[in-house]
């Protein structure tokens, strides 16, 4: 499993998030963990995921209620649902509005591994694993294969995970902390201005690539990935 593959988990009992992310994390997943709806739907507008586990019995709502939002993305991640309902009407109502599977609790955790991975290998053999262009940058996901013009392009590891996040999420923005959190993955504490030294490595690698796209700033929040040349200022 890729260290980079991020989970959003959604979920209000603090223990079991904290040991489920934790678990997660040893198993190469990267989660963060948030506990309401509206944690979610403001995860989801900021950072790409390549999965969403979410219980139903929310502080502010259904955890179904998520779904349609997971579905309006592109490319859309599988959503599992993760409750104590698990009657069969309950489950099958949950997989009818759109959920890809439906884990009961208590859930091993060997068992949630083995369900994402499912659900990721079934989503990147979709819709979701469609290769996505920006400006001249084409970018397949399920290879990671990165070119410009249809010249390979091979940024170092660290520029590679910005650009791939990036571009995983364009246009929507990529928080800078989120940026933050998967340099962490190369290096045991990341410099304060880590994430502006690679964006800013990166506008010159496009620019001098012919990319014709554009590494935005979103000010008090991240960059984005917009076609288009680079404009003064950003």
């Amino acid at each position: 499993m890729d260290a980079d593959m991020r989970i959003l988990l959604v979920e209000d009992n603090e223990r079991l998030a904290a040991l489920l992310a934790e678990g997660l994390r040893r198993q190469g997943w990267s989660a963060d963990t948030v506990e309401n709806l509206e944690s979610a739907e403001a995860a989801l507008k900021v950072a790409a995921y390549e999965a969403v586990v979410v219980d139903r019995g929310l502080p502010d709502g259904d955890g179904l209620n998520l779904v349609r939002s997971v579905r309006a993305l592109r490319p859309a991640p599988p959503v599992l649902m993760l409750t104590a309902r698990g009657a069969v009407p309950e489950v099958c109502e949950g997989l009818d509005r759109g959920a890809d599977d439906y884990l009961v609790k208590p859930v091993a955790l060997a068992e949630l591994v083995s369900r994402l991975r499912v659900a990721t290998r079934r989503a990147g053999g979709g819709m979701a694993a469609s290769p996505q262009r920006i400006g001249r940058v084409d970018f397949d996901p399920v290879s990671r294969d990165l070119t410009v013009g249809g010249v390979p392009l091979d940024p170092p590891p660290r520029e590679r995970t910005i650009l791939e996040s990036l571009v995983r999420a364009a246009p929507r923005p990529v928080a800078k902390e989120v940026l933050e959190d998967r340099l962490a993955s190369f290096e045991r504490s990341v410099q304060a201005n880590a994430v502006e030294v690679y964006v800013h490595r990166l506008r010159k690698r496009l620019k001098d690539a012919g990319a014709e796209v554009s590494i935005e700033t979103v000010r008090g929040l991240g960059y984005r990935l917009i076609a288009g040349e680079e404009r003064p200022g950003n």
